[in-house]
C-alpha cells in the first residue's frame, strides 16, 4: 500500500488550499490544457495593463466565447484567479524580504510589503481606476475567493509566527487574520474606499499597533 505525503503549506500555497475555486482546480492538473492556455493569455493582458475582454480573448486563442466560458468559467472567475496569481508570489518575496525578522513584527513586515507592493505595481493600479466597484468587489468581499484566500493567508502566518493563542490570548488566530486583512485592505485600497491617498507607511504602523510589536 502506497502511502501519499501531503506537503505542508506555505504562504503561496495556504490560501489557494483554503479557497479553491472550480478554476483553480481545472488549472492544478494537466487534464484541461485549454484551460491553463486561456488563463496565461489573460494573466498577459492584465499584466501589459489591458482589460480582459472575453470577446477579445477567445478571438485570440482562435475560438468562440462559447468554448472560453466553458473552459474557465465567467469573466469574474478568470480575473479573480488572475490576480490570485500576482498575489502569491509578492507574498513570497515579502516573505523573502523580511527573513530576518519573527514573531509579529515579521507578521507586520510581510504584510507592509505586500500593501506597498500593490500600491507600487502599476498594472494592478491600472485595473484599480478602469473597474473600481468590479475590482473592490473581487478583493474585498466573500464573492470572489480572493479575500478568503487572503485571510487564510494571513491566518497561516499569525498561527506560524503567534501560535494558537496570538497576543496572549486575547484573540484567535482567526479573528486576528480578518482584522489584519481588512486593515490591509483599507490602505491598499483607500483611494477608492475613502478618496485619501493609499499607504503603504500609514498601514506598517497600524499593524504594528495591532499585533503589540513595539510594546
Amino acid at each position: 500500500m502506497t502511502s501519499t505525503t501531503v506537503a505542508p503549506p506555505t504562504i503561496a500555497t495556504a490560501g489557494l488550499d483554503a479557497a479553491p475555486s472550480w478554476l483553480s482546480e481545472r488549472m492544478g492538473g494537466a487534464s484541461h490544457p485549454d484551460a491553463v492556455r486561456a488563463f496565461d493569455a489573460a494573466r498577459e493582458t492584465f499584466i501589459a495593463g489591458r482589460r480582459i475582454d472575453m470577446g477579445s480573448l477567445a478571438a485570440s486563442l482562435g475560438v468562440d466565447r462559447t468554448s472560453l466560458f466553458r473552459w474557465v468559467g465567467n469573466r469574474d472567475a478568470l480575473l479573480s484567479e488572475v490576480l490570485w496569481s500576482l498575489a502569491m508570489p509578492t507574498l513570497v518575496q515579502a516573505e523573502h524580504a523580511t527573513e530576518e525578522l519573527a514573531g509579529g513584527e515579521r507578521i507586520a513586515g510581510i504584510l507592509t510589503h505586500f500593501v506597498d507592493d500593490l500600491i507600487t505595481a502599476d498594472y494592478f493600479r491600472e485595473f484599480l481606476r478602469r473597474e473600481p466597484a468590479r475590482a473592490l468587489r473581487l478583493l474585498t468581499t466573500k464573492e470572489s475567493p480572493i479575500q478568503r484566500r487572503y485571510v487564510a493567508t494571513a491566518e497561516w502566518l499569525v498561527r506560524r509566527e503567534l501560535g494558537e493563542a496570538p497576543l496572549g490570548g486575547a484573540i484567535d488566530p482567526a479573528g486576528l487574520a480578518y482584522l489584519l486583512v481588512r486593515m490591509s485592505e483599507s490602505f491598499t485600497y483607500a483611494d477608492l474606499i475613502s478618496g485619501d491617498p493609499p499607504r503603504s507607511d500609514r498601514a506598517r504602523v497600524a499593524f504594528r499597533l495591532l499585533l503589540r510589536v513595539d510594546d
